[in-house]
C-alpha cells in the first residue's frame, strides 16, 4: 500500500466521521471543496465509497474554515499587489512625467481588476453566517466602486490621472524684471498668501491658480463623476457618495455632522465677525464690508481653510511676544530634516517607535530642482517591512513644523498597525488617521513644549498671552471644520445629482456663502470650476475625515492628559511629552487598525464610543467668552 493511498484513506475517514446526516445538521463541517478534493484524488485509488452522497448533508454556502482559508490568501495577496501599484505611485507623484504616468495608470488599473474578480468570488460566501472577524473583513471587501466594464475602468484611470497632474502642475505666470516668472502652488502661491498683504497681489494669486487649472478640468471631472457613480451603482450602492461615507460607518453622516457643527458654530460666526473687523481696518471697509462675507483670498490660505497666516493682522495683544517660530528655527539652522528628527523625538518620548531607516532614506521631505512633483503633503505606506515615507516640500517655519507633526501622526498610524491583515491596515475610520498627528500637535504646538525644546524663549503666563494662542489656534481649527463640511456637501450634492455639471461653480459658491461666509474676490461663473483649486476635491478625498478629525482630536487630546496626569489644569495648556503612560493609550487605540468598528476604538482611547464637541468647546472657551465681549457692537453672521 502506497503513502499517498494510505493518506488518502486517512482523509477520507476523517471526512466521513466529520459528516453529519442532514435531519441534524447545523452547520456541516464538510464543504463541497472537501469532498471534491477526495472524490478527485481517490476515485483512482477506488475510494470514492468513503464518502457515500447520502449520509453527507454539505453547507451550499462555504463554510467559515474556507472562508478563513480565502480571506488569507486575498490579504497577502492584496499586501503584494498594493505595494506594487504605490511603488508606481509614487514614483510618477516624485517625478511626474509622460512615462510615470502611464505606468502608474497601469499599476492602478490591474489593481483595481483584481479586487474585481476577487469581489466577484466572494458572492459564493456567507459573511452573515460567520464571525465578526470574518463578517467584518468581507464588508470592507465590497467597499468597492471599480467599474466591471474594463474600458470604463481605463478611462477612470486616465482621467484621475489627467486632473491630477492638471493640478499638481498649476503654476500663476506674471512679468518680473521684465521676464515670465510662473510660480507652482507649493511653494511659491502658499508663501505669497502666507506673506503678503497686498489686496491685488493677492487677488492676482488666487485667480491666476484657479485659472490655471479648473477650467481645463471641469468636462474631465464631470465625466468622472458619471463613471464613479455607475462603479458604486454597479456594487450595490445608490451613487458614489454612499461609497464614500461608507467608511465611517456612521448612518447619515452629513446629518451628524451638522447637528455637531451647530453646536461649534456660534464660535465661528463670533471667529468672523472678529476677523471681519480687523481685515477691514487694514484693508479698507471699500474691499471689506464690516457686515458681509469676507473675501476669500485675504484669509492666508489659498482655500481659506486655514486663517493663522493672517494671526498678526488679526492679533489680540500685538504688543505681547509673538509665539511663531519660524524666525527662531531659520536663527538656529533649522532644516527639513532636523525639523522632522524634532517632531520624531516627540513621539518616541512617549514610548512610541522610531522612524525606521527606510523613511529617512526614501522620503521626500524637500522640493527637487530637476523634476515636477506632488508638493502636497502625504504618508505612504508600501506594506511591507516598515516602509513607510513622507512626500512633501517643507518650507522652515512655523506652519509646516506643526505639518510635520501631522504628517509623522499618519506614519506612527501606519507602524502600530502594521501587523494586521492587510484588510484592516487603515484607521478605525477616515477621520482617525488625521487625528493622530494633529493631538499630538495639540501638546507639541504650546508654548510650553516650544520652551522645552528652546524654540520659544520668552513667554509670560497672562491672560492677553493665552488669548494670543487661543486666537492663533482657532484661526486653523474652527475655519477647517466649516470647510471640511461645506465641501462634502457639496460632493454628497454632486454625486447624488441634486448639483448638476452646469451649476457646479454656482453652487460652489452658495455653499461657500452659506457655511463660510466667504465669497470670491471677482465674480465667478459657470466657466469656472473653483472646487478644482482644492487638492482633496481633485483626488477624490472624502473632507469629512477632517472635520471628523478636527472633533475628535481634542477628546483624545483629553484623554491622554488625564493619562498623564493632568487633572486641573486648562486644557489649552496641557503637554503629554514624556509621559509615556499617555503613550501607552495611544498605542492600544493604533494597533487596532480597522479591525473593529470607530466606536470601540474611540472606547479604548477615551473611555467612551461618541464623538462630542465638549472637548474643543471647553478648549475653547476663554477665547468664546474673550470675543463676545470684543463683538458687542458688531454685527454678526453676514
Amino acid at each position: 500500500m502506497t503513502r499517498s493511498w494510505i493518506l488518502c484513506l486517512v482523509f477520507c475517514v476523517l471526512v466521513v466521521e466529520t459528516a453529519k446526516p442532514a435531519s441534524q445538521l447545523q452547520r456541516s463541517t464538510v464543504t463541497e471543496g472537501m469532498v471534491k478534493v477526495v472524490n478527485t484524488f481517490c476515485c483512482p485509488r477506488r475510494l470514492r465509497c468513503c464518502i457515500p452522497d447520502k449520509r453527507v448533508a454539505i453547507d451550499k454556502s462555504v463554510d467559515e474554515i474556507e472562508a478563513r482559508m480565502w480571506l488569507r490568501q486575498y490579504n497577502a495577496e492584496l499586501r503584494k499587489r498594493a505595494t506594487s501599484a504605490t511603488e508606481a505611485s509614487w514614483a510618477h507623484s516624485t517625478n511626474m512625467n509622460p512615462v510615470t504616468a502611464a505606468a502608474a495608470i497601469q499599476a492602478s488599473s490591474q489593481l483595481k481588476e483584481w479586487r474585481l474578480k476577487k469581489r466577484k468570488e466572494t458572492k459564493r460566501f456567507t459573511p452573515a453566517a460567520y464571525s465578526e472577524d470574518l463578517r467584518r473583513q468581507f464588508w470592507l471587501i465590497s467597499l468597492d466602486g471599480t467599474p466591471e466594464d474594463s474600458n470604463d475602468l481605463r478611462q477612470m484611470s486616465k482621467l484621475k490621472n489627467d486632473i491630477e497632474t492638471l493640478y499638481s502642475t498649476g503654476k500663476t505666470c506674471r512679468d518680473e524684471n521684465e521676464n515670465e516668472v510662473c510660480h507652482p502652488l507649493e511653494p511659491d502661491l502658499e508663501r505669497i498668501f502666507a506673506t503678503s498683504r497686498d489686496y491685488n497681489e493677492l487677488q492676482w494669486a488666487w485667480l491666476g491658480f484657479r485659472d490655471a487649472v479648473g477650467p481645463a478640468m471641469r468636462e474631465k471631472f464631470a465625466r468622472l463623476v458619471e463613471l464613479k457613480n455607475s462603479g458604486a451603482q454597479e456594487h450595490g450602492f445608490g451613487n458614489y457618495w454612499e461609497l464614500f461615507e461608507a467608511p465611517f460607518e456612521i448612518e447619515n453622516l452629513l446629518d451628524v455632522a451638522n447637528d455637531l457643527w451647530s453646536q461649534i458654530r456660534p464660535l465661528y460666526i463670533q471667529l468672523h465677525a472678529y476677523v471681519r473687523r480687523r481685515l477691514a481696518t487694514f484693508y479698507g471697509e471699500d474691499k471689506v464690508s464690516t457686515t458681509g462675507p469676507i473675501p476669500a483670498h485675504l484669509l492666508g490660505n489659498i482655500w481659506a481653510k486655514w486663517w493663522g497666516n493672517i494671526y498678526s493682522l488679526v492679533a489680540p495683544y500685538p504688543n505681547q511676544p509673538d509665539m511663531n517660530v519660524t524666525s527662531v528655527l531659520l536663527q538656529k539652522g533649522y532644516d527639513p530634516l532636523r525639523m522632522f528628527k524634532t517632531a520624531e523625538e516627540f513621539f518616541t518620548s512617549i514610548g512610541l517607535r522610531k522612524l525606521p531607516e527606510v523613511f529617512w532614506e526614501k522620503s521626500m521631505i524637500v522640493r527637487p530642482d530637476d523634476r515636477e512633483v506632488s508638493c502636497h503633503p502625504t504618508s505612504w505606506d508600501f506594506h511591507h517591512h516598515s516602509d513607510v515615507r513622507v512626500k512633501m516640500c517643507t518650507e522652515v517655519n512655523h506652519e509646516y513644523l506643526e505639518t510635520v507633526h501631522h504628517e509623522l501622526g499618519h506614519i506612527q498610524y501606519l507602524l502600530q498597525y502594521e501587523d494586521q491583515p492587510m484588510l484592516y491596515r487603515d484607521g478605525a475610520n477616515p477621520g482617525f488617521h488625521e487625528a493622530v498627528g494633529d493631538t499630538i500637535a495639540l501638546s507639541a504646538m504650546t508654548p510650553a513644549h516650544l520652551r522645552t525644546v528652546e524654540l520659544l524663549e520668552d513667554w509670560p503666563d497672562t491672560h492677553e498671552s493665552e488669548i494670543n494662542f487661543l486666537l492663533r489656534q482657532a484661526l486653523d481649527k474652527i475655519p477647517a471644520l466649516a470647510m471640511g463640511l461645506m465641501i462634502d456637501t457639496w460632493q454628497s450634492r454632486g454625486f447624488s445629482g441634486k448639483i448638476t455639471a452646469d451649476e457646479y461653480n454656482r453652487e460652489w459658491w452658495k455653499l461657500r456663502l452659506e457655511y463660510q461666509g466667504l465669497s470670491p474676490p471677482v465674480q465667478r461663473t459657470e466657466e469656472d470650476f473653483d472646487a478644482g483649486s482644492k487638492f482633496h476635491i481633485v483626488y477624490g478625498f472624502a473632507m469629512m475625515r477632517y472635520f471628523v478629525s478636527y472633533i475628535i482630536q481634542f477628546q483624545f487630546h483629553e484623554s491622554l492628559c488625564r493619562e498623564a496626569g493632568y487633572l486641573q489644569g486648562p486644557l489649552h495648556k496641557c503637554d503629554i511629552y514624556g509621559f509615556s503612560e499617555a503613550g501607552d493609550r495611544l498605542r492600544e487605540m493604533l494597533r487596532m487598525g480597522q479591525s473593529q468598528p470607530w466606536p470601540e476604538a474611540m472606547r479604548a482611547m477615551t473611555g467612551q464610543s461618541k464623538m462630542a464637541t465638549s472637548a474643543i468647546l471647553e478648549y475653547f472657551q476663554p477665547l468664546m467668552k474673550w470675543l463676545r465681549e470684543q463683538n458687542k457692537k458688531e454685527s454678526l453672521g453676514w
